[in-house]
C-alpha cells in the first residue's frame, strides 16, 4: 500500500464569504498541490473540501497521514462524531442538524477508501507545509473562476424559506 502524506487547510474571507482550500500531497519524491476557490462558503466547508479533494485524487487505496489545523475536522473524524451524526440521520446528540452533512457524507466515503491517520497541527505556527496550505487556500479565495458551493447555497435557500 502506498504511503501518502497530506497537509490541508481551508480559508474564507468573511465567514461566510469567498473561500478556498489548499492541500499538499507527498508520496516518495513526488509532491502535488491542490486548490480551488468558491464564491460564497464557510471556513469549515473549505477545511472539509480540502480533505475530500485530497483523498479523492488518490487512485488506489493508500496509507495516509493527514495533517489539518481544523479541530472541527480532526475531532469529528477521530472521536467518531461524523459517523454518529450519519447514523442518526445527520443529527447531533442534541437532536440539532449536523452542519455540512453533504460534505461529511463525501468525506466519510473517501476516508473509507484509505487507511487514514489524522494529525492536528497548530495553524499559522511552525509547520511549513501547513503554512503553505494556508497560502494556497487564501490565494484560491481570490482566484479567477470561483465555483458555486452548491451545498452551502442549498442550506442558505432552505434557511430563507424558513424565515
Amino acid at each position: 500500500m502506498s504511503q501518502v502524506t497530506i497537509y490541508t487547510d481551508g480559508a474564507c474571507s468573511g465567514n461566510p464569504g469567498p473561500g478556498g482550500y489548499g492541500a499538499i500531497l507527498q508520496s516518495g519524491k513526488h509532491t502535488r498541490e491542490l486548490s480551488q476557490g468558491y464564491r460564497k462558503t464557510t471556513n469549515n466547508r473549505m477545511e472539509l473540501m480540502a480533505v475530500i479533494a485530497s483523498l479523492h485524487i488518490l487512485t488506489r487505496s493508500c496509507e495516509v497521514t493527514l495533517y489539518s489545523d481544523s479541530r472541527y475536522v480532526v475531532d469529528a473524524i477521530e472521536k467518531g462524531w461524523a459517523k454518529s451524526w450519519k447514523a442518526r440521520g445527520w443529527k447531533k446528540a442534541d437532536k440539532q442538524p449536523a452542519m455540512n452533512a453533504d460534505l461529511w457524507e463525501r468525506a466519510l466515503d473517501q476516508l473509507a477508501r484509505h487507511t487514514v491517520k489524522l494529525v492536528w497541527v497548530k495553524g499559522h505556527a511552525s509547520n511549513p507545509h501547513n503554512n503553505r496550505c494556508d497560502e494556497i487556500a487564501v490565494a484560491a479565495t481570490k482566484s479567477e473562476g470561483l465555483l458555486v458551493d452548491e451545498g452551502y447555497e442549498a442550506v442558505r435557500e432552505k434557511l430563507s424559506e424558513l424565515l
